[in-house]
């Protein structure tokens, strides 16, 4: 690579990394041509770019963003690297765990979600557990709904209650 290309490659790489709100670093060495295409097609099927890049050429980019702080990342750049783009936030661990279920790799080396940053595979687990926006926000509305649906069931049951009594009081008036 000319140091043109290189230059362009940072530059590229750092505006993908600046537009994602979700990345995952894994190690993807040791899998077989066709174990890797197996990975890209259940990535590229859930909507998630699967790239490997160069550490240094991804350690440059990480640098010239601005307003973002990489640095936890940087440790974790060694080795082959495969960079996972995502809309959703544990959808890759979710793909990296069910895919490790028939092999050992590919192996997390850390995440960036939404400003939060994992390092290392212990973390998948919890990375799996992350719920997306869209599940947090059904959770809040059938929490805000439930107090309310409460409220107004008790008080359809005590007005047919009250409505009642004064029926029966009425009558033996």
């Amino acid at each position: 690579m000319t140091k043109e290309q290189k230059a362009k490659y940072i530059d590229e790489l750092a505006a993908e990394l600046s537009q994602a709100g979700v990345f995952y670093l894994a190690d993807t060495s040791e899998l077989t041509v066709e174990t890797i295409n197996q990975l890209r097609r259940r990535c590229f099927q859930s909507n998630i770019r699967l790239k490997v890049v160069k550490n240094t050429l991804l350690q440059k980019a990480m640098e010239s963003i601005d307003g973002k702080d990489y640095s936890e990342l940087s440790g974790v750049l060694s080795g082959p690297t495969s960079i996972m783009f995502a809309e959703v936030g544990n959808l890759p661990a979710r793909i990296i765990k069910d895919f490790r279920k028939k092999s050992d790799k590919p192996l997390l080396k850390g995440a960036f979600i939404d400003e939060a940053i994992f390092i290392g595979d212990s973390q998948l687990d919890a990375l799996v557990s992350l719920k997306s926006k869209e599940e947090l926000l059904g959770e809040i509305v059938g929490l805000l709904q439930s107090p309310a649906k409460n409220v107004i069931s008790a008080l359809k049951g005590q007005g047919g209650k009250i409505a009642g009594i004064l029926k029966t009081l009425e009558e033996r008036a």
